[in-house]
């Protein structure tokens, strides 16, 4: 079932840009992996067709769960595991630090899963492609660094992608909720702190 389920959300994901493609997808379902690792009471099952469906109905490039619902109603597998895959993917979103509670050790390990991928050398990558795809400036010295946000507010300014690390990027390590997430995470945040300290430098001439 999980291959039957990763072909059919391919052709979904290649139509959006590379921050969000089907490689995401799979370095995704790797973190997971490594996780499910630590945790042997997580349903493996859910996180990993979680994980495959995650972003089908992603906000950021579509305004309706069509695919998200035909996939899930067409899977071979309990109601109370679909409603289950169906509450994991509603908490895995950021939406400007007014993110769902993850409720379940397998929802934690998605959310964990995915967020890993927003951060360290991939997700300067991601961050930078999709600022790419959007038209966004590459930095904007002058631009304010918010706080305290709505989700609207969060996804409709079309922020400069730096400014994308301080208002979400760099505040995932302390977000994870898995001891293996967390572990994961330290690292991808330090090499995130030094690129943006390089960065700076270059920017000012300092380097």
């Amino acid at each position: 079932m999980i291959t039957q389920i990763k072909n059919s959300v391919k052709e979904i994901y290649e139509n959006y840009d590379a921050s969000h493609d089907f490689q995401h997808i799979e370095r995704v379902f790797q973190n997971a992996e490594a996780i499910l690792e630590t945790e042997p009471t997580a349903d493996k099952e859910v996180v990993r067709i979680a994980v495959l469906l995650h972003d089908v109905s992603d906000k950021k490039y579509t305004d309706n769960k069509d695919n998200e619902n035909r996939l899930i109603d067409s899977l071979n597998i309990s109601e109370a595991k679909k409603n289950h895959i169906r509450e994991i993917i509603s908490s895995v979103s950021f939406n400007g630090g007014n993110q769902l509670p993850a409720k379940t050790i397998e929802a934690k390990i998605v959310r964990d899963a995915d967020r890993l991928d927003a951060i360290g050398a991939i997700g300067i990558a991601r961050t930078f492609a999709y600022g790419g795809a959007k038209g966004r400036k590459l930095y904007d010295n002058d631009e304010e660094v918010r706080v305290k946000m709505t989700e609207e507010e969060y996804r409709s300014k079309n922020t400069a992608s730096v400014t994308h690390f301080y208002e979400k990027l760099l505040l995932l390590k302390d977000l994870m909720t898995t001891e293996k997430g967390k572990q994961m995470a330290e690292d991808r945040h330090a090499f995130m702190e030094t690129f943006l300290n390089q960065l700076k430098n270059e920017i000012e001439g300092r380097a």
